[in-house]
């Protein structure tokens, strides 16, 4: 099996989503910006709710889940390296509003919740995050769940699971046929990091 290179596919994976993902610019150009401040710090409880939070976006099912690919220290070390100091202010408040959201709802934090009350609770938050990008401009800061959604879609297609069990793996993939059978239900294909470089 190919060697995944994480940093590469992470990379094709920002540069395919048009360096929308929020921090691009700083992963882009290979990590830490000059005179950059970290100002995140997280506790091993931030990361275990950031792991819940990460599996109830990508849930295990058939294959498994965001929590399999330790998506929270993977959130942690993006925030941590590749957000500004606005950017990582706005994602630590952002399990502050989740943990009191579930408070307000369920009458508990997020951990004690069932996952049918997890994914309402998020449903909820996703469209509050919705709601908060009308009428805003691309230069305005974005909501919170906006970045937890971004980093658990990113690190999750970008790891060994994401890449090889997620989606359809061919390791020595054949000639180009433009019409390859679909059938619903069918698992995209990856295409390995340098493939056709």
């Amino acid at each position: 099996m190919v060697a995944m290179n994480r940093r590469e596919a992470i990379k094709r994976l920002t540069l395919l989503m048009g360096g929308a993902v929020i921090g691009a610019e700083t992963f882009l150009k290979g990590g830490v910006l000059p005179g950059k401040q970290i100002t995140a710090t997280f506790t091993p409880e931030d990361v275990a709710l950031l792991d819940e939070i990460g599996e109830t976006i990508i849930p295990t099912t058939a294959t498994p889940g965001a929590k399999a690919v330790q998506i929270g220290a993977f959130m942690k070390m993006m925030v941590k390296d590749c957000y500004d100091e606005q950017n990582q202010a706005i994602f630590q408040g952002g399990l502050v509003q989740v943990e009191a959201s579930a408070q307000k709802r369920f009458g508990k934090k997020f951990m004690g919740l069932a996952p049918a009350e997890r994914t309402a609770l998020l449903n909820d938050i996703d469209k509050e995050a919705r709601q908060y990008r009308v009428g805003k401009t691309a230069s305005e800061p974005v909501h919170y769940f906006l970045m937890m959604k971004q980093l658990t879609l990113l690190g999750y297609f970008s790891s060994e699971i994401g890449c090889t069990q997620a989606l359809r793996f061919m390791e020595v993939p054949g000639a180009y046929r433009g019409s390859e059978p679909y059938k619903k239900g069918d698992r995209a294909w990856f295409v390995p990091p340098n493939h056709f470089v």
